[in-house]
Parts: structure tokens; C-alpha cells; sequence
């Protein structure tokens, strides 16, 4: 077995705990290894594939360089996640000023099979996910469309558990009368009153 080969097989902590300890390919591997994923949370905070490949790269230098501030407290990917979050957010704002489903799964958003099915919803939810105040949107997609659980997704954005909670719910509810859904007793959804959205 090759020395490439043997670093696929170590764990993600591993990786990043040899990394800091000098050997020269061990964050190439973690970088192999999560590019994809992260580069999909990126696209998916800023819509343009060109903002979130820089935001990536900027993303795992700044991941190389402070390796040494992980402090093995949550999994590798929750702290990438982090990490990438801010650096998507940071471009966006460089560009411009950041401004239930019931029963429904953000997930199709993350899942491309079945595109000619999905295809109508993704851009639906979409839109409607663009209207949502940055910690309402941010929390559905690190939650809803990426799977993190609510104390990976409070680690990622440093915030408490009840606070992802409640944003997921205030996100979901907004969503409902946006994407013209029904409640679960088929009644429509009346829109709420236009009134400005105060800060999550």
C-alpha cells in the first residue's frame, strides 16, 4: 500500500493531527476528501459557483493555516463546516449588504437524483429560502439541506441549540405561505401581515 493510499484510510482527527505535526500530505487528503461537500454549502449560501470556489480555497487555506485552533471538541466536518460558512458570508458581504414545512424535506435541494421531478421545487425553494433572514436561511441549510444535526449546526454557527431550534421553526413556518403550501389540515396558509423581519 502506497503512502497515499494509507492516509485515505485514517480517520478525519487523525489527518488533522499529523497535518500539525508536519506531514506535508495529510490536509491534502482531508481537502480531497470534503472539497465536494463544502464547495456544495458554499454554493448554497451564495448562489454563484464562482464567489463559492474562492470562498472554499479561502476557506481551507484558513483551515491549514490555523489546524493548530481545532480542539477536537466537535468532528472535523462540523469545524470545516464553521469555517466555510464564515468565509461564504464574508465574501457575500464583501458584494453586497447580507440581508413549518409541514412535512416537507429541504434535502431536495441537496439531492440531484431524480432532476426532472425535482426541479420545479429546487428553484421554488430556493426563491423562497433567498427571502428568510440570514439566520433563519442559514440555520435550514446547514440543518435541513446538509444534515447537520442541531448541536453540529449550533457549533458551526456559534450559537446555542435552542437558538437553531427556533430559527429552523420561524424559517420553516415563513417558507410554508411563500411556496404556497397547504397546513397539514389542507387549510391554505394565510400569508402573514407585511411587517419588518426583526434580526433572528
Amino acid at each position: 500500500m502506497s503512502r497515499l493510499q494509507a492516509l485515505r484510510e485514517l480517520p478525519d482527527r487523525e489527518l488533522l493531527s499529523i497535518h500539525c505535526a508536519g506531514d506535508p500530505d495529510a490536509f491534502g487528503e482531508l481537502f480531497r476528501r470534503h472539497r465536494d461537500r463544502m464547495w456544495a454549502l458554499a454554493l448554497r449560501i451564495t448562489h454563484d459557483p464562482e464567489i463559492a470556489a474562492d470562498a472554499v480555497q479561502e476557506a481551507f487555506i484558513a483551515a491549514f493555516r490555523g489546524s493548530g485552533s481545532f480542539r477536537g471538541e466537535a468532528a472535523v466536518t462540523t469545524w470545516l463546516h464553521r469555517i466555510v460558512v464564515n468565509s461564504s458570508l464574508d465574501r457575500l458581504r464583501q458584494i453586497k449588504p447580507v440581508a413549518q414545512l409541514p412535512d416537507a424535506d429541504l434535502r431536495v435541494l441537496a439531492d440531484p437524483a431524480d432532476h426532472h421531478r425535482s426541479v420545479d421545487t429546487r428553484i421554488d425553494v430556493r426563491a423562497a429560502l433567498d427571502q428568510l433572514p440570514e439566520g433563519q436561511r442559514m440555520a435550514l441549510v446547514l440543518v435541513d439541506m446538509h444534515g447537520l444535526s442541531i448541536a453540529e449546526a449550533a457549533r458551526v454557527l456559534s450559537i446555542a441549540e435552542g437558538t437553531v431550534k427556533s430559527r429552523c421553526s420561524r424559517g420553516r413556518a415563513a417558507m410554508v405561505p411563500l411556496l404556497g403550501l397547504s397546513t397539514s389540515s389542507d387549510k391554505a396558509v394565510i400569508p402573514p401581515r407585511k411587517e419588518p423581519m426583526a434580526s433572528p
